[in-house]
């Protein structure tokens, strides 16, 4: 049913954007489609600013910036990174 499985998607990204904990998506391109606020308390990036953009090229610093690649890219082939921090 739709109708359910549509307020299942909301139910969802209520429970996402209000998280403590900061939650940001990329799609398979590395473009942000998912940003919380605790990701926007973080690093001061409203959804509007960042939403479409490329996380990597965009936004992580250039000493990082191989590193969450590399965590993006794996999570695309489905191996988990565990407590990735920079």
């Amino acid at each position: 049913d739709i109708t359910a499985r549509l307020a299942q998607e909301r139910e969802y990204s209520k429970l996402i954007d209000t998280a403590n904990a900061p939650i940001f998506g990329v799609d398979t391109q590395g473009a942000v489609n998912v940003w919380n606020k605790s990701a926007r308390k973080l690093v001061g990036y409203t959804p509007e600013e960042v939403m479409g953009k490329n996380l990597v090229r965009e936004f992580i610093t250039d000493e990082f910036k191989t590193a969450v690649q590399a965590v993006l890219d794996q999570a695309l082939h489905g191996e988990e990174t565990a407590n990735f921090e920079f």
